[in-house]
């Protein structure tokens, strides 16, 4: 018979709970409604631990930062499906956003719901008999927006922004995040892979045009970045590839032609799953000399709108 040997437990030595120190205690805990049932009292309800804390310190810092440094969002397509468009738009009228940065299907959703008043197509029946991304309005509009901001000397995002605004007829403007920063004055670019996105299937897709106009609003991004400096914000919202990456490159431009700068801002990325990308370039590298990185991980169309309207409340607080 093998011999097992024990741990003498009565040899532990234990300690008084009232000399540890703990990370929660009542204060911290969330509580029910009461007859106040309005949303600040919700978002008071939240208990002040782990994600709602720093929840609570994203908010903070958009509503300290609103007319003062700069916030730069950065968004996916998904952002815009799922009907998010509009409060970006109100964190536009309020001061809060000061650069809006999108990839290619972002673009694409702002521009089709503002134009012809839908998106978002069923790409699984449209990829079996080719139909997928083959609409002809999409393709030829949004195309002749982007020639005709190369030839102007113009970015893509700012080109389209342009293109909606002198369209003769819209069908949903107010839903449009690029005609309200085109009102609004808010800078914003728009950074394509070419072959990403369904634009650049159509005959008239310009590849020249296309390089020239995301290349010009590389260059924007990459200047507008500085402004995050000692207590700006950046918020990654739904994309997992394409603006982490390109954040990374325009950052090292902006610290190599402005003595380091930024530092000391807020990196938050809110996204449905916790990407490599998005973790590395946007939450812990550009935060290693200075400010912080937070993760905020949960579905766009409910995790976004608790975000805005918690900044709202806010502002409106101050």
């Amino acid at each position: 018979m093998t011999d097992y040997r024990e741990a003498d437990l009565s040899r532990l030595k234990t300690v008084s709970i009232a000399r540890r120190t703990n990370k929660v205690g009542p204060s911290l805990l969330a509580h029910p409604p009461g007859s106040d049932t309005s949303f600040d009292a919700f978002f008071q309800s939240l208990p002040d631990v782990l994600a709602a804390q720093d929840l609570r310190f994203v908010v903070r810092q958009l509503a300290e930062a609103a007319g003062r440094r700069g916030v730069v969002v950065m968004f996916g397509g998904h952002v815009i499906k799922v009907g998010l468009g509009p409060l970006l738009i109100e964190l536009m009228r309020r001061r809060v956003i000061t650069h809006v940065a999108m990839n290619g299907s972002a673009a694409i959703h702002d521009f089709e719901l503002a134009a012809y008043g839908g998106t978002s197509e069923d790409v699984a029946s449209g990829l079996a008999d080719g139909t997928f991304g083959m609409a002809e309005e999409t393709g030829r509009d949004m195309n002749a927006g982007v020639v005709e901001a190369a030839r102007e000397g113009r970015g893509m995002g700012e080109g389209l922004a342009e293109y909606l605004r002198r369209r003769r007829t819209l069908a949903a403007p107010d839903a449009s995040v690029l005609l309200a920063c085109a009102t609004l004055g808010v800078p914003v670019t728009v950074h394509a892979a070419l072959g990403a996105d369904i634009i650049h299937q159509h005959p008239t897709a310009d590849g020249a045009a296309i390089g020239a106009t995301s290349l010009r609003d590389f260059r924007r991004l990459s200047e507008a970045l500085p402004a995050l400096d000692g207590g700006g914000v950046v918020l990654n919202i739904g994309s997992a590839v394409i603006m982490p990456e390109v954040f990374l490159k325009a950052l090292s431009i902006a610290r190599n032609l402005h003595g380091g700068k930024p530092v000391g801002f807020t990196a938050c990325d809110c996204d449905m799953q916790r990407h490599y990308r998005p973790r590395v370039n946007v939450v812990e590298r550009p935060t290693l000399g200075g400010g912080r990185g937070i993760q905020l991980t949960g579905h766009h169309e409910l995790l976004f709108p608790l975000l805005c309207w918690a900044v709202l409340r806010e502002l409106d607080r101050r």
